[in-house]
């Protein structure tokens, strides 16, 4: 039951749906792994987006037709639950897709603390970087106090002058861009290495499930949420084709290589100079702290729409949303502390396995539902088949490449399934019915 404060808060509407979306989607990755990319796909680099792009609709078909008909802030862990119930694997999702946001928090904030500290000429050490990354986190947890319609209405700017910024990074790459040094590979190696990348960069539109972790706070759900994923997957993809083709059009691959964390800043030099590599950095600050808002607000509704339904421990709900905010608050703190204690690097690529995982038992959770809200059958078969193949290329990738993550992964998920079956021993606790 809907609590009578709660009621007192406006909803999101469409486009402030999309741009928390967008600003998920557009963070930190397209500016600190861009580099990383180049390495991989090459001068393949905007086909490797296109492509990773198409993966993402595939996911997007079932999440817009089961957000259409189950209206959750528990987003894809209420379809699993509709469709397999109350048990191990359900409860075992939860817990992974919390924690992927908890981690999440702590990779954009030392993503902020990274171009921040340059940017203004601050001395780069332990004191310094733990004070931005305290800062960023605390900054946005505050603002998320407020409630939805200012989380809404501040990441609609913030993704306003972001994509301002990149706007005008792709407007004059494309009028100055080299044919030939976009021209697509075919060699064996190139194709293997836009494959490879491209199930690297899938990751880099996974923010577009956000949307359905605020469903509850969106006008017209039912309408809405699938028309918000669908519009800001496909904003987001030719945002990333436009700045791949400006970047490998107008720099070499070897320096966007050697570049790596602000390669896209260092792109930015051959077209603006030295203002375009600050605008650039000003664009990876707006990027970052839009994630931010998004990843927060989005985690802390988690926390709470799991543990309303009976998954997180009851600490993280109490009574009043938007008042005695646990969820939001001990999201925000591990965070800090994630980023405090630990190199998120590899946690990363973690994450990134996890959330696919998710999005294949939201697929066959559809294939399961689909008598009840809709979908082609042949369709939904085809999307697990091709995101389960994602899946393995991630993984045949890290265990050739960084054998720690393959084995992280595999850590990861036994330890979330021992907490999960500890925790339901102990407490006894069950889901409620799906609405």
């Amino acid at each position: 039951m809907n609590s009578p404060k709660r009621t007192r808060y406006k909803k999101l509407n469409l486009w402030e749906a999309v741009s928390m979306a967008v600003g998920v989607m557009i963070g930190a990755s397209i500016f600190s792994i861009f580099g990383v990319g180049a390495e991989i796909a090459g001068r393949n680099l905007p086909e490797t987006f296109l492509l990773s792009g198409v993966y993402a609709l595939f996911v997007a078909y079932s999440y817009a037709k089961l957000s259409s008909k189950i209206i959750s802030n528990a987003g894809p862990i209420a379809f699993i639950h509709k469709a397999i119930g109350d048990n191990i694997a359900t409860g075992t999702l939860s817990i992974l897709l919390w924690i992927t946001y908890v981690i999440s928090i702590s990779l954009f904030a030392k993503g902020f603390a990274g171009y921040a500290l340059p940017l203004f000429h601050i001395p780069e050490n332990t004191f310094t970087i733990a004070l931005a990354e305290i800062g960023i986190v605390s900054f946005f947890t505050a603002l998320n106090f407020f409630g939805s319609k200012v989380v809404g209405k501040a990441e609609f700017y913030i993704v306003l002058v972001k994509l301002l910024i990149l706007g005008i990074f792709i407007f004059f790459g494309l009028l100055t861009i080299d044919p030939s040094l976009i021209t697509p590979s075919f060699s064996k190696s190139s194709l293997m290495g836009t494959i490879y990348a491209s199930a690297i960069f899938f990751l880099s539109y996974m923010g577009f499930g956000v949307i359905t972790n605020a469903s509850e706070y969106i006008e017209e759900p039912e309408r809405n949420v699938p028309l918000a994923i669908y519009i800001s997957i496909i904003f987001v993809m030719v945002v990333y084709v436009g700045v791949a083709l400006s970047a490998i059009g107008n720099l070499p691959i070897d320096e966007l290589i050697k570049a790596k964390d602000n390669a896209l800043a260092v792109a930015a030099k051959p077209l603006l100079g030295n203002l375009g590599f600050i605008l650039i950095s000003i664009g990876a600050l707006f990027s970052i702290s839009s994630a931010m808002n998004a990843t927060i607000y989005g985690g802390a509704n988690v926390a709470y729409s799991l543990a309303k339904d009976g998954e997180l421990p009851k600490f993280f709900e109490r009574k009043v949303w938007f008042k005695s905010t646990e969820g939001l608050y001990i999201t925000s703190t591990l965070g800090i502390l994630f980023a405090l204690l630990f190199n998120m690097e590899g946690v990363a690529s973690i994450t990134s396995a996890v959330f696919i995982i998710i999005y294949l038992f939201v697929i066959l959770s559809h294939y399961l539902l689909v008598d009840e809200v809709g979908g082609n059958r042949k369709l939904i078969i085809l999307s697990f088949n091709v995101i389960l193949l994602v899946f393995l290329t991630l993984l045949y990738y890290q265990w050739q490449i960084h054998k720690y993550i393959f084995y992280g992964i595999i850590t990861t998920f036994l330890g979330a399934i021992i907490f999960e079956y500890i925790y339901r021993c102990f407490t006894k606790r069950q889901f409620f019915k799906s609405r």
